[in-house]
């Protein structure tokens, strides 16, 4: 059988494969080094950083506060000094502290060194609302608090509004809370405040807008509609009652048949007499 011709194997040249390899580590130990000064320089930060106190919150500062305290807020809040910065929703925050009712707005900003800043707005009582007790009114007629003697607020109070309506039908209610703090601003627009500040504003379905103002409890009927032009016939109502020397005690603005009417009835009673200057 015959055979094919000898094939010899050629041997490498010695030594050349302990080269390449060599040569290969060469090449690779800088990248090997720097690779695991990456991973000890990230465990160090993350050692630092987020197991470390570095982006600790060290304090929660307020700013706006009047009404409401910091005391009251920290308790409100999900974040307290010692969490993580990193781990702080602003959001969720600003939601809890929207809880204190007399916080209208809340903005948190995460601030270095690792701090909170919290800026709210809180609200403007304008009245009180008899509800079965008496509820604070915020300046967009919202009620947001039950009325305490620590709030030292004097301020009209709104009555004829029942607390089954105000529970039961309050996107009925709340507009008419709303015309009470309108009249309350026309009633300023005008000068009267200075004449004769506001001290009840009474709401009847039937019968429309009473008020009491001034220290001797004038009563003023308004009826319904048509209020710039009802105060400005009632200012110059009271000024020639005035200019008389006499003292108003209801006027009567409501009349539905004679609208630009104003019936006076005044006090049997003199005023009291000023001073000479």
């Amino acid at each position: 059988m015959a055979r094919g011709p000898n094939r010899r194997r050629v041997d490498r040249v010695p030594g050349e494969r302990r080269r390449k390899l060599a040569a290969a580590l060469r090449f690779a130990f800088p990248f090997v080094v720097l690779a695991s000064c990456l991973a000890v320089a990230g465990w160090g930060v993350w050692r630092v950083t987020v197991s470390g106190g570095l982006l600790r919150i060290g304090e929660i500062r307020f700013d706006g506060l009047s009404r409401a305290t910091a005391e009251e807020l920290l308790e409100l809040s999900p974040v307290a000094a010692g969490d993580h910065l990193l781990a702080v929703d602003p959001e969720a925050v600003a939601a809890a502290l929207r809880r204190h009712p007399w916080i209208a707005s809340a903005e948190v900003r995460r601030r270095l060194p690792a701090a909170l800043e919290v800026s709210v707005v809180e609200r403007r009582a304008r009245a009180l609302v008899d509800l079965g007790s008496l509820y604070l009114v915020d300046e967009r007629g919202e009620v947001f608090k039950r009325a305490t003697p620590g709030d030292g607020l004097d301020l009209p109070v709104v009555t004829g509004v029942g607390r089954e309506d105000w529970v039961e039908h309050r996107a009925e209610v709340e507009p008419l809370l709303v015309g009470a703090l309108a009249l309350l601003d026309r009633w300023a627009e005008r000068g009267l405040d200075r004449r004769a500040p506001i001290s009840e504003i009474h709401l009847d379905p039937d019968y429309g807008t009473i008020l009491w103002a001034g220290d001797e409890g004038v009563e003023v009927r308004l009826g319904q509609g048509d209020l710039p032009e009802k105060l400005a016939r009632l200012e110059r109502v009271l000024a020639a009652v005035d200019a008389e020397g006499q003292r108003a005690e209801v006027l009567h603005l409501d009349n539905r048949r004679r609208p630009d009417w104003v019936a006076v009835r005044v006090s049997r009673s003199r005023p009291p007499e000023q001073a000479a200057p």
